[in-house]
């Protein structure tokens, strides 16, 4: 039979021209010299083998020099490049090429990943997604220093030697930062790996209420924050609490992570004052030993940080 090449240089005459065109391109590019280089074993025949891996490696690796970033990436597969490499198959090497993300889609993958590793309930989003400045977190507002320097005093302490049972209670007046303090401590231990659930106590507390008939959502929710390695209670003594969420939800909760994983919370009251609090409820009343017994779940696993400064609400971020 008949080669096919001849026929198909018969019926368009420019063919071969054309091929040669090209290799002589993808020959003289400056990546693919570099790879012929380091690989000698790659001669002549072998490049001409593998002439449409070399001409897709030699278009990304040109995009990528010239990059327009990820959301642009002109290349077939976005955010990936055409890597290749010498393998030998029978004392022969042969040319491999594998898609290879680029490093701006590697931190996309990351970002993602460490994104998907926080939840959070009825707490605004942009508190966990506008990112965090370590410098811009001090100079805010230097009354607040102190509370700042046992946040990242934690965050470095938990790099060094892993995750503790105790947690933080961050106490403070209205809008001096205490959720966004705790938005970065979430950020920060995400990136190594810990999951992480934050709440907004007012809404949740409601919502729990709405649940009381709703049995598989209610356990789906309390095993999430049973089980997340870092749970953070926003704006706790702000909720109106019943005596079924008080004892049954916030109780089987904290008695299963006390001990085990780290509880925080940030509240306008001191550990006293919530006391109170948890002692009350609008059906109930006043119950001080149905509170101590929940407190008896808090105090002994937190560190108390006072955060004092300026409101920030109203003014930027924070």
């Amino acid at each position: 039979m008949e080669s096919l090449g001849p026929i198909l240089q018969q019926l368009n005459p420019s063919f071969r021209q054309q091929s040669k065109r090209i290799e002589d391109q993808v020959n003289a590019d400056p990546f693919v010299q570099k790879f012929r280089e380091e690989h000698p074993e790659v001669d002549d025949m072998k490049f001409k083998l593998s002439l449409s891996k070399f001409y897709q490696y030699a278009k990304d690796r040109n995009h990528c020099a010239n990059c327009p970033g990820l959301a642009n990436c002109p290349n077939d597969f976005q955010g990936h490049y055409s890597k290749l490499s010498v393998e030998y198959f029978n004392g022969q090497p042969e040319i491999i090429d594998k898609k290879t993300p680029c490093s701006l889609q590697l931190k996309s993958d990351h970002d993602k990943q460490v994104k998907e590793r926080i939840r959070s309930f009825y707490v605004d989003e942009r508190t966990l997604s506008e990112g965090y400045n370590v410098a811009e977190i001090l100079r805010k507002d230097l009354q607040r220093a102190p509370a700042v320097n046992k946040v990242f005093r934690y965050i470095n302490d938990t790099k060094q030697n892993g995750l503790s049972p105790e947690g933080l209670y961050l106490e403070g007046s209205f809008g001096t930062g205490k959720t966004f303090l705790m938005g970065y401590l979430l950020h920060e231990l995400a990136l190594l790996g810990y999951t992480g659930v934050i709440v907004y106590m007012p809404d949740f507390v409601e919502d729990l209420k709405s649940m009381i008939q709703e049995g598989q959502k209610l356990k789906e929710t309390t095993e999430i924050l049973k089980n997340c390695d870092l749970l953070i209670f926003d704006d706790i003594g702000a909720e109106n609490l019943s005596p079924w969420v008080r004892d049954h939800v916030l109780g089987s909760i904290l008695n299963y992570r006390m001990n085990r994983k780290p509880t925080f919370y940030t509240s306008n009251y001191s550990l006293e004052s919530l006391e109170q609090h948890l002692s009350f409820t609008s059906k109930d009343g006043e119950e001080r030993h149905k509170g101590q017994r929940l407190m008896d779940r808090i105090r002994p696993f937190v560190e108390v940080v006072p955060v004092r400064g300026e409101n920030q609400r109203g003014k930027h971020r924070g």
